[in-house]
C-alpha cells in the first residue's frame, strides 16, 4: 500500500511539474517519468535491504571522501586553467571527476569497511550464522539436550517444509513412524519453551525441488547457513556442495571419553560377536566393545584390557581382550584403580 501511494505521488507530482512548464500532452510524459522514478526507488529499496548496514555506512563515507578528492583536484585544475586562460575546460572535467571519484568512493568504501572495526562493527560483532534444523536431528532429540546445556544459543531455523514432513510422519499409519513424528513435534515444543534459544519457522520454499534434503541444501546456500543434522547421507551431499554441516553424531563422538590401549575396564557381555569366541559389550554412551575370548561369558561382568580403538564415520569401536570374570566387588575395585 505504501509503495502504491509512493508511485502515485511521484507520478502526479511529475505530471503537474511538466504541465506547468509545457502543458498537455507533454504532461503525460511527466506522469510516466514519475512512475518510472517510483519503480526505480522501489528497486533501490529492495536492493538496500540485502546490503548490511556497515557496507552502506562504508559506501557513504567512501563517497564523501571521493567527492572531497574530486573537489581538490578540480580546484587545482581550476587554478591551472586560470593561468592558461582555458576556463571552459574546467566544468566538464569537474563533472567527470565528481562522477568517477564518487563512484569509486562508494565501491571501495563498501568493500573495505570489512577491514575496519568502525562503530563496533567487526568480526566479533557480525550476525551469527544461520543454523537450520533437519527432520532427523529433531526426531533424534539430542539437540534439545545440547541447547538446554547451553552449548547452542540464539535462533534455530526450522523450515516450513521440515515441519510439514514431521506432521506427515506423525500422521502415518505405521505406528513406528507415527511415534517418531510425534516425538519430533514434542522435541520442538520443548525447545520452544527453552529460554536460551529461539525457534523460528522459515517460510522459504523451493517448489521445483521435491526432496527435503535437497531443499535444505538449497536453503542453506541461499541464507549462507549451516545445517544441523545427524543424517550421514545429507552430511556428505551438503559438504560436496560447499554447505557447512553441524553433525550431532560427530559432536557425540568428540565428547566420548578417551580410551587408550592398555587400559582396563569392567563391562557386561551382552551378546556374541561376529567372530568365533568374541563377545560384545557396550559403554553407557553406546560405544561398542569387542572382547576376544568372552563369548562363553554372556550376561556376566568381566574385566578386559583395551587393545585398540577404531574410529569410523558411524562411531567408535573398542577392541579388547578378556582377562577375568569379576563380581560386583571386583568391578568396583578395578574401577577404583583406573
Amino acid at each position: 500500500m505504501v509503495r502504491l501511494l509512493l508511485g502515485l505521488a511521484c507520478s502526479v507530482s511529475s505530471y503537474f511539474i511538466v504541465d506547468s512548464y509545457y502543458g498537455f500532452p507533454r504532461s503525460l510524459l511527466g506522469f510516466i517519468l514519475g512512475l518510472l522514478i517510483a519503480l526505480l526507488v522501489m528497486k533501490i529499496e529492495q536492493a538496500a535491504k540485502k546490503v548490511p548496514l556497515k557496507n552502506i555506512f562504508g559506501g557513504v563515507v567512501g563517497m564523501l571522501v571521493g567527492l572531497l578528492i574530486a573537489f581538490l583536484l578540480a580546484y587545482g585544475l581550476s587554478f591551472v586553467s586560470n593561468i592558461m586562460e582555458k576556463r571552459q575546460v574546467v566544468p566538464w572535467i569537474y563533472a567527470l571527476l565528481t562522477a568517477v571519484m564518487g563512484y569509486l568512493g562508494v565501491v571501495l568504501g563498501a568493500k573495505k569497511i570489512e577491514e575496519f572495526n568502525i562503530l563496533g562493527w567487526g568480526q566479533a560483532n557480525e550476525a551469527p550464522e544461520v543454523r537450520i534444523l533437519d527432520t532427523s536431528v529433531i526426531i533424534d532429540g539430542r539437540i534439545a539436550d545440547i541447547c538446554d546445556a547451553g552449548f547452542i544459543q540464539g535462533t534455530l531455523l526450522v523450515p516450513r517444509f521440515v515441519l510439514e514432513e514431521l506432521q506427515y510422519i506423525a500422521d502415518s499409519s505405521d505406528s513406528i513412524k507415527r511415534s517418531r513424528g510425534r516425538r519430533g513435534l514434542d522435541v520442538l515444543n520443548r525447545m520452544q519453551k527453552s529460554t536460551g534459544i529461539n525457534i523460528e519457522i522459515s517460510e522459504h520454499d523451493f517448489p521445483k525441488i521435491k526432496a527435503v534434503d535437497a531443499k535444505l541444501v538449497a536453503l542453506a546456500k541461499k541464507l549462507c547457513g549451516n545445517i544441523v543434522t545427524n543424517d550421514f547421507n545429507l552430511n556428505k551431499v551438503a559438504e560436496l556442495q560447499g554447505v557447512k554441516i553441524l553433525n550431532v553424531n560427530q559432536l557425540a563422538n568428540a565428547m566420548k571419553p578417551v580410551v587408550l590401549p592398555g587400559e582396563m575396564m569392567t563391562v557386561k557381555v551382552i551378546k556374541d560377536g561376529k567372530e568365533p569366541g568374541q563377545g560384545v559389550a557396550y559403554l553407557d554412551d553406546g560405544t561398542m566393545i569387542i572382547i576376544d575370548n568372552a563369548q562363553k561369558h554372556q550376561g556376566v561382568s568381566v574385566a578386559v584390557t583395551v587393545t585398540s580403538v577404531l574410529q569410523t564415520t558411524a562411531g567408535r569401536m573398542i577392541f579388547s581382550e578378556f582377562k577375568e570374570v569379576v563380581s560386583e566387588g571386583g568391578a568396583a575395585a578395578i574401577a577404583s584403580k583406573k
